[in-house]
């Protein structure tokens, strides 16, 4: 007898068991979670708040600038175009203010900011944890991605290190047999030296030092990419920024060190940011404003 009332209370506690699973598809069992199978496992604590919005979200496109207005920026040598193009615009569009650019290296445009002497540091690398700990807050404004291109038709299949570009420019290598192809001599064709790209060129991958001068290194005489990829033949090679170059089908895009543009390991890209102290003044809301507005980021498009 007791043996069936054991029996009984056994099938009872299981057949609750079995329903609570179906009804809820998890329950606690003897300090135990037990979840069914193919069931999502969730958490019974709540998810963290979503991150804040970036600081970009605090500045607005400036209907009003205040006459006399002045934003004083330093800026890295690789930003001295964006600066004086937004400088021009921002001048145009609201008179009686003054942008002030001077060029510094940037951790020179950094120990500026933090002593109060600009407003705003224009830098070509990322701000350290130290640096973010003293209140300096950094707005990503363009990205520069140089490549390196050759003819569509061009019987070169490699890569190139970083290395073998910059002796193809100074006219250290001047043969394609060199690089492993067929004999050929390399046709430099290179911007004009009023190029904002040349200039781009000449900082992220010859690092200041100077183009070569040999008969076959030809530099353009006006600044229009499109003619330049569109002049490459099967033996010449150049460069333009990847979105000028990524969707052209008259050349090809040569892998560097085995990265192509896209990959984030690609060694010819360059972010540059606006580095200001919180909280911020008004004149560095207002210039941040205009540069983050569909017309300053058509501005830096521009350029580059």
């Amino acid at each position: 007898m007791f043996l069936l009332i054991a029996a009984g209370i056994l099938g009872g506690t299981y057949w609750w068991f079995i329903q609570k699973i179906s009804e809820t598809r998890r329950i606690i069992f003897f300090g135990m979670t037990i979840f069914s199978k193919n069931q999502a496992i969730t958490s019974d604590y709540p998810l963290p708040p979503p991150p804040p919005p970036t600081d970009s979200g605090t500045f607005f496109f400036p209907t009003k600038v205040p006459p006399g207005t002045r934003i004083r920026i330093s800026s890295s040598i690789n930003m001295v175009l964006l600066n004086q193009a937004l400088k021009n615009g921002f001048e145009r569009q609201f008179p009686e203010t003054q942008v002030i650019v001077n060029t510094q290296k940037s951790d020179e445009s950094i120990d500026l900011l933090s002593k109060g002497n600009i407003d705003i540091a224009a830098i070509s690398r990322h701000l350290t944890s130290d640096e973010k700990s003293t209140g300096l807050t950094a707005i990503l404004m363009a990205k520069n991605v140089i490549a390196i291109v050759i003819g569509a038709q061009n019987s070169f299949h490699y890569g190139l290190t970083q290395a073998q570009v910059v002796d193809i420019f100074q006219g250290k290598i001047t043969n394609w047999s060199a690089l492993g192809r067929s004999p050929g001599t390399i046709q430099v064709i290179n911007h004009p030296s009023t190029s904002s790209t040349r200039r781009i060129f000449e900082q992220l991958i010859l690092k200041g030092r100077d183009f070569g001068d040999t008969p076959d290194i030809t530099t353009t005489t006006q600044e229009v990419t499109t003619s330049i990829l569109q002049n490459l033949g099967t033996d010449g090679i150049s460069y333009a920024t990847y979105p000028q170059a990524a969707n052209q089908q008259t050349v090809r895009i040569v892998p560097i060190d085995d990265h192509t543009p896209e990959v984030f390991k690609y060694p010819y890209r360059q972010s540059l940011y606006f580095v200001y102290r919180k909280p911020s003044s008004e004149a560095v809301k207002i210039f941040l404003g205009y540069a983050i507005s569909p017309m300053g980021q058509q501005i830096i498009s521009d350029i580059q």
